[in-house]
């Protein structure tokens, strides 16, 4: 082995003799890898809402940002108006079973107990409301239709669908089912007298339910007989919702009863409405 120019050279022994200097093996380094504890979270999530899974809470109601100050954060993250606009606000409000729906149901067909709304304080549903509502326009426009379709025929005369039964029944039972509680919210809220938003929507849905069976009976071609169905179901609507709202609306004021009064002329008009309008054929 010579060096020349820095440069290490082999021997020309070494190379006549066709031998290759050994290599060392390198060292083996066993490293140690340490994972931590995952921090996924698991599903289901243990403090999952609802019946479903996990313990149930109660849910909080929609108008509660209403009341909250500018500085209070909201749930999720969204303070004030915001929060009307994400759906996941509104799911508490459809977490109910069957169960609870038909006991709702029968609540509002025994009017004079006037504990429906102590009952659903704590958890309020739109659920119920809304198939009540869609229930009750296609019963009352297909009943009406019936009792037109057979009045033409026992007097032997032409008979065309009227297919505006329909819109005008989801005109008439969506829009009373949303503007009239929420008029009487705001007149609620000026007499210091607030109620939940949600509370009066899930009272007033399921006190609609009444007239589905009065829409049945109603295809007796008997006038008289209809008018009493109509009065019927209008005084045990307007009885349910009125006792339910008294003894909350009396911390009004001296001024109580005039909305007590309103409240139950309205939905007595309702009923006349619904009479004239889908059950009263001229031929």
């Amino acid at each position: 082995m010579m060096s020349s120019g820095g440069y290490t050279t082999l021997g020309n022994e070494n190379l006549a003799s066709g031998s290759v200097p050994a290599v060392s093996d390198p060292p083996l380094v066993i490293t140690t890898v340490k994972f931590q504890d995952s921090n996924l979270q698991t599903f289901p999530p243990s403090q999952s809402q609802g019946k479903i899974s996990g313990g149930y809470r109660p849910p909080r109601d929609a108008d509660d940002s209403f009341s909250k100050t500018a500085d209070e954060p909201q749930a999720g993250g969204v303070g004030g108006w915001m929060g009307l606009f994400k759906v996941a606000n509104y799911r508490p409000y459809f977490d109910v079973d069957t169960t609870d729906v038909l006991e709702r149901i029968k609540e509002s067909l025994i009017p004079f107990k006037g504990s429906f709304s102590e009952k659903t304080a704590s958890n309020p549903d739109l659920y119920g409301p809304f198939w009540i509502c869609t229930t009750l326009i296609f019963v009352a426009a297909s009943i009406g239709t019936f009792v037109t379709y057979v009045a033409h025929k026992l007097q032997k005369k032409d008979w065309d669908y009227d297919i505006n039964m329909i819109t005008w029944s989801a005109g008439l039972f969506y829009g009373y089912v949303t503007i009239v509680p929420l008029g009487l919210y705001v007149i609620l809220k000026y007499f210091s007298a607030p109620s939940g938003l949600v509370q009066l929507w899930c009272l007033y849905g399921y006190s609609l339910f009444v007239f589905i069976p009065a829409s049945c009976l109603s295809v007796v071609p008997v006038e008289i007989f209809r008018w009493v169905i109509a009065g019927v179901a209008g005084f045990m609507s307007a009885t349910f919702v009125a006792l339910n709202l008294r003894a909350h609306i009396m911390s009004a004021g001296e001024r109580w009863f005039l909305i007590v009064v309103g409240i139950f002329l309205l939905q007595l008009a309702l009923a006349v409405v619904l009479k004239l309008y889908l059950f009263t054929v001229t031929v």
